[in-house]
């Protein structure tokens, strides 16, 4: 085997319509090794691993396994290699139980009904083995985003694939679970897994792999050590110029006050129990006002309450001065909120339309996209679309014709954010606005976002990442288990302390009264 690669892919070239996504690439993985492969979105990073696992085939190139051609023509191919695949977006079967998705297509049978019992018990052992507990008979739509994934990677080594392919797998993780995720991937490396390992987090290609091959444009741009390189490098080499980490912003000149809530309360419909509890927070025009928290503390259903999107038991939200706890959507939409959803799949987009009718969702009875309110002005809104993906350089191979399910996650992300920022609003709800996105992505974003504020929008940003928070706001609400524990202006607060009151180590308003005493 030669310099003792398990799998090779070489000179491996893949063109859809209007697009080469993979440029006569080769990529070596060595046995017991992680191996990163970075890129911007777009940049032609799952279009190789989908051939790796057999979901496209190359139109130039061959792959070899132990130093031998191999042809992969379905996934079935992949796994009979031992090539196994975490997808970004899981595929599970949401009314399932987690021990039904981890067999499913390979399970045991006795004269044709399925036994589950050695199944189980190899099941259990692998969970303690690397350390992957998950509730078995849970069904999937009942465990968090978390245990979906420790459910994919249980399917891979159920199947005793030695090859792993984790495409972009912390993109929809907490902190926690993705520095567990990190312990998870050192450990399978150390039983002599080798695993690819599909990034665009630069300080977790850092924490975790041995080596880095680096794409551009579908280009491959080069292969390093990660102990001999450093964010910095690995940054120029994936966008091709120097990206600066923090945002440049003058002081907030905040005027009006544009969203107030008064002692919200939200409960959740099964267990009855508060997940907002008589929260109250506002936000003035001119300003970037931050909710800090680790995932599960009430922020989804708090956003759910101020859009319209979930329902609200007690409390009032008030916008523009006007009460809108009961409003609609769309009154809501009119009003002027905009709103950057956290799952882009469920709530921003309409993935089989095109982007030309994704970016006039709230608009398509504008004069601009509308002749008489009822003649669609196709020329009008194709005209729209293609300023959007040039001023925020979403990658789509066909322009305003492209069907948002076809385009990468980061790249839908950027459709979404360009339709809501570009919009008339002066209230931006945006959770996640950088999810899924590469650092030069990020960077633009996060100016995106500064100007708006400039130009007067209030934004409310709900975020998971410390360092973003950190960076764009000029206040900090702190939420726990549905409370606010805490409020800091003029960025007055360092990341480690702002981690104590996210735990719910500390609470501001508690010690306040203590002292009062």
């Amino acid at each position: 085997m030669e310099d003792n690669y398990i799998i090779e892919m070489r000179n491996i070239t893949k063109v859809f319509p209007g697009i080469k996504a993979n440029d006569n690439i080769t990529l070596q993985l060595k046995k017991g090794e992680i191996h990163a492969l970075l890129g911007e979105n777009g940049a032609g990073k799952s279009t190789l691993m989908s051939i790796l696992f057999g979901l496209y085939q190359p139109d130039e190139g061959e792959i070899l396994k132990d130093g031998k051609v191999v042809k992969i023509n379905n996934p079935n191919d992949a796994t009979a290699l031992g090539i196994g695949m975490v997808h970004q977006h899981f595929k599970l079967v949401e009314c399932f139980t987690v021990m039904d998705n981890i067999i499913l297509g390979a399970e045991d049978s006795v004269a044709g009904f399925i036994t589950k019992k050695k199944a189980r018990a190899k099941v259990e052992d692998l969970m303690k083995k690397y350390n992957l507990h998950v509730d078995l008979d849970s069904r999937i739509d009942e465990i968090s985003v978390g245990m979906q994934q420790r459910t994919e990677i249980l399917k891979m080594l159920f199947r005793d694939n030695e090859i792993l392919i984790f495409d972009e797998p912390t993109a929809v993780l907490t902190p926690q679970e993705i520095d567990e995720l990190m312990k998870i991937m050192k450990n399978l490396a150390a039983e002599g897994k080798s695993i690819l390992f599909i990034s665009h987090k630069l300080n977790e290609i850092m924490q975790v792999s041995d080596v880095c091959t680096i794409l551009r444009k579908g280009k491959y741009i080069g292969t390093v050590k990660t102990s001999e390189t450093n964010t910095d490098i690995l940054a120029e080499m994936m966008v091709g110029r120097h990206v600066k980490f923090e945002t440049d912003k003058d002081p907030a000149h905040p005027t009006k006050e544009i969203l107030k809530i008064d002692d919200l309360v939200v409960r959740d419909k099964e267990t009855k129990k508060n997940v907002v509890n008589h929260l109250s927070i506002n936000v003035r025009k001119g300003e970037i006002v931050s909710i800090a928290g680790i995932d599960g503390n009430g922020q989804s259903q708090l956003v759910e309450a101020i859009t319209g999107l979930g329902h609200v038991n007690s409390g009032h939200i008030y916008f523009n001065e006007e009460e809108i706890t009961h409003s609609s959507i769309n009154h809501r939409t009119k009003l002027g909120m905009s709103h950057i959803p956290e799952d882009r799949h469920k709530h921003g987009l309409v993935l089989d339309f095109n982007l030309a009718e994704n970016f006039v969702l709230q608009r398509y009875l504008e004069r601009d996209f509308a002749r008489h309110r009822c003649f669609i002005n196709f020329k009008n809104r194709e005209a729209h679309a293609n300023r959007l993906i040039r001023e925020y350089d979403v990658r789509c191979s066909k322009w305003a014709d492209t069907i948002a399910r076809s385009m990468s996650g980061g790249n839908q992300q950027k459709a979404i954010v360009a339709r809501e920022i570009d919009r008339y609003h002066n209230l931006l709800i945006a959770c996640q606005p950088t999810r899924g996105l590469d650092v030069g992505a990020i960077s633009d974003i996060h100016k995106k976002l500064v100007n708006d504020r400039d130009n007067g929008a209030g934004i409310l940003l709900v975020s998971l990442e410390l360092s973003e928070v950190l960076n764009l706001s000029d206040r900090i609400y702190v939420i726990y288990e549905g409370e606010i524990v805490a409020e800091f202006k003029d960025n007055n607060v360092t990341a480690q302390e702002l981690g104590l009151y996210m735990a719910g180590a500390k609470n501001m308003f508690r010690d306040i009264k203590k002292e009062d005493k």
